[in-house]
């Protein structure tokens, strides 16, 4: 069973949770802006007993520390390069959903050789626009992530989720509002500042790009864009799923995932 642990990745300290009962490369989560390690769990139930697993919140959410920022992408790239050293990771399967996935297309652009597939949910090589994200970062600031919760609930979760799962949607309305608003907020700028449209070209990892058919924060046309310009990806969708599927989705985004996977580990 995995527990509670932390190491330090550089000057900043992450927190993450690690399986280690399965066997193969490693499959590592990272998690989306203003959520934590624990986006995952229904997703990771799936694996844990087969394959290695590690979850880590990123810097400035969960349980991680929250530098003052701006933050880069490349701030977030370098944390999990950090992270594998420290658990003496040598290559991974990098699962990772909308900023998580822009961490994982930077980190196999940076590391190419450490990264064996790719699985990219709800992302691209660039999401929104900078005046979006100028009026989000300057929102939070301001004001704080309550005011702003509802509308972003919208944009993670399928139109009829908040009345066929009350408990839970509130559940992940408290995870966005006690996220730290400095971590929020320096995540957004990273956002604003990351285009990856020229680079992912380069990427040949096996790449698996998913997105929920609801989404309105990173729309299924984003996604296919994405897989357009990796050379060796295949889009899917997830039906009945907005920004999150690990959420509301869990099992059939961990189907796709496992048969996506057992053609790399076919080779």
């Amino acid at each position: 069973m995995s527990i509670t642990q932390f190491a330090l990745s550089g000057a900043t300290m992450l927190h993450y949770s690690q399986e280690r009962s399965g066997t193969g490369t490693p499959l590592v989560f990272i998690n989306s802006l203003g959520s934590d390690l624990r986006i995952w769990d229904g997703v990771i139930a799936a694996f844990a007993e087969r394959r290695p697993v590690i979850c880590y919140d990123k810097r400035g959410h969960g349980l991680s520390d929250c530098p003052a920022g701006p933050y880069t992408l490349r701030d977030h790239t370098n944390d999990l390069a950090g992270l594998l050293a420290h658990l003496a990771v040598p290559n991974a399967i990098l699962i990772g959903v909308s900023v998580g996935g822009m961490i994982a297309l930077d980190f196999a652009l940076t590391y190419l050789e450490r990264v064996k597939a790719l699985v990219l949910c709800d992302t691209g090589a660039k999401i929104g626009t900078a005046d979006y994200w100028a009026e989000r970062i300057a929102a939070v600031r301001q004001k704080g992530l309550e005011p702003l919760a509802s509308v972003i609930l919208t944009r993670w979760f399928s139109s009829r989720f908040a009345q066929t799962e009350p408990a839970a949607y509130q559940g992940y309305y408290n995870m966005l509002t006690r996220t730290p608003v400095e971590g929020y907020a320096a995540t957004c700028e990273a956002l604003r500042d990351a285009d990856l449209r020229d680079a992912v070209q380069t990427i040949q990892a096996p790449a698996l790009v998913l997105c929920g058919d609801q989404d309105l924060a990173t729309p299924p046309s984003l996604g296919r864009e994405l897989a357009a310009a990796l050379p060796n990806a295949h889009f899917d969708l997830i039906e009945d799923a907005g920004h999150l599927p690990s959420l509301e989705q869990p099992a059939a985004l961990a189907g796709k995932i496992e048969q996506f996977l057992g053609g790399v580990d076919r080779g």
